[in-house]
């Protein structure tokens, strides 16, 4: 082979070369802006920091109104206890034995000195059988005795006007012994002390 046909198969695969190289020039857009928020984020986002600020001011003033109430409640049970015990002090009054025993002095009632009782296996009459006289031998009104103060203003039952410091003025009718009394004189200044020395 002759240097010819070597130098042919070689200067066909070299590339070609251009006598002056064209260059690629494009022209660039502008570049974009920065796109400013949206109005309606915006306001999204005041709306949304405006509605969390308005739940919590609602949450503080249902919580607010919440404590006053307990105090209200609280205040009330106090009341309430308060009158329980008012009251419980009223009927300890009512029932205290002073009280009865006033009262069953204004209905009539008088406490017999020597009381008689009824056996009931035999049905005996034990003691002396006889009525009671018409005073009785014992102070209804504790005269002589600490008075109680629960009941000292409440009215007697029969007579609203008396009480037991101010008892109603004795009825005393005709003598039903004969003007005999056999009891000892009623006791006002307290029970008498012996003295000692």
């Amino acid at each position: 082979m002759s240097v010819e046909a070597t130098a042919r198969p070689l200067a066909s695969v070299a590339p070609r070369r251009d006598a002056a190289p064209r260059r690629r020039l494009e022209v660039v857009a502008e570049p974009e802006r920065r796109r400013r928020p949206r109005l309606v984020y915006g306001i999204v986002a005041v709306l949304g920091a405006f509605l969390i600020g308005a739940a919590q001011m609602c949450l503080s003033i249902l919580t607010t109104q919440t404590s006053y109430e307990i105090s209200s409640l609280t205040q009330q049970q106090r009341q309430l206890t308060w009158d329980r015990q008012i009251l419980a002090d009223d009927l300890a009054g009512l029932s205290s034995p002073q009280y009865l025993a006033a009262n069953a002095a204004a209905l009539g009632m008088v406490i017999d000195e020597s009381p008689s009782f009824v056996r009931l296996s035999d049905g005996a009459l034990l003691g002396a059988g006889q009525a009671a006289s018409w005073i009785s031998t014992i102070d209804p009104y504790n005269r002589g005795s600490v008075a109680n103060s629960l009941v000292a203003e409440t009215p007697l039952v029969t007579e609203p006007d008396a009480t037991i410091v101010a008892p109603p003025a004795p009825e005393t009718p005709a003598d039903l012994t004969g003007g005999v009394s056999n009891t000892p004189p009623p006791i006002t200044e307290g029970l008498p002390t012996p003295s000692t020395h």
